[in-house]
């Protein structure tokens, strides 16, 4: 057997290793998220907010309380989360939204949500329907979007310029 033969072998057998790690930690990381989320299903409520702020920020300069921020792990004490300071009742709390709905959520305005400690799961809005944002076009879509503009024009302009020939 060849040298190189022999390596390449042995990297298959690493990634092909690392592959099947990767399978059953994610399967587990699943059932752990499912766990938490029928948690915080039994815990949810809903209350009226005034929302006040929101901006995706570091947990550690968010304004949680220090219990929140000793029971996250390190890594994830650095990542940008979705916050939300809103005024529930005479008091001014910082929430953590649910990624989903961070767009949804309407500053300045008064809102009903479904919260399950200081997670936000779900907002309605008290006085008619919450705005849905605009999504932001893909790389594809917007390329499409020029090109069929361009097209559009040209017919445009062949027709007036045929148009125009048989006056």
């Amino acid at each position: 057997m060849s040298t190189l033969l022999k390596v390449l072998l042995i990297i298959l057998l690493i990634a092909v290793a690392t592959l099947i790690v990767l399978y059953f930690v994610g399967k587990r990381m699943q059932k752990r998220q499912a766990e938490q989320r029928a948690q915080m299903e039994a815990m949810k409520q809903t209350i009226s907010m005034l929302v006040i702020d929101k901006k995706m920020m570091p947990l550690n300069k968010a304004g949680l309380p220090q219990q929140v921020i000793d029971a996250t792990p390190r890594l994830m004490r650095r990542s940008k989360l979705p916050i939300v300071k809103a005024k529930v009742g005479p008091k001014i709390m910082t929430l953590v939204a649910d990624n989903d709905i961070f767009d949804l959520i309407p500053i300045k305005k008064e809102v009903k949500a479904v919260i399950s400690g200081i997670y936000i799961l779900d907002v309605r809005g008290i006085r008619g329907p919450l705005e849905q944002p605009e999504k932001k076009k893909g790389f594809w879509a917007r390329q499409r979007s020029k090109a069929k503009a361009r097209v559009d024009s040209e017919a445009a302009k062949e027709k007036k310029s045929s148009g125009k020939k048989k006056s």
